[in-house]
């Protein structure tokens, strides 16, 4: 089992930023992939942002592109989500993920392992 707990959620203003944390432990060894979903009220959860433990490969949603930068730390099984120029749409609980060799990045279902969920709250 992987346990995975998230930090950095608030409220901030449109154009402002936040760096939500996701910290990993248990059977760590069994990541390949970590990633950042968010699902806004009485929508379906969507993908953010994934990363490869090993190689570090990065993807993102075309709509975050450009604004969030996903980061790892293999020291401190850590994965961080650097969110700038925040808009009223990025409005959202995040949680953070993790899942094993098999499924797609992109897909919510090929993830076994989940945080908690932080609150993100932008402000017009």
């Amino acid at each position: 089992q992987v346990q995975l707990v998230e930090s950095g959620g608030g409220l901030v203003q449109a154009g402002g930023s936040l760096r939500l944390s996701c910290t990993a432990s248990g059977r760590t060894f069994s990541i390949y992939t970590m990633a950042w979903f968010r699902q806004a009220p009485g929508k379906e959860r969507e993908f953010v942002a994934a990363i490869n433990w090993s190689g570090g490969s990065t993807y993102y949603a075309d709509s975050v592109k450009g604004r969030f930068t996903i980061s790892r730390d293999n020291a401190k099984n850590a994965e961080y989500l650097q969110m700038n120029s925040l808009k009223p749409e990025d409005t959202a609980v995040y949680y953070c993920a993790a899942k094993d060799i098999s499924g797609r990045y992109y897909t919510w279902t090929s993830y076994d392992y989940w945080g908690q969920g932080t609150q993100v709250t932008v402000s017009s």
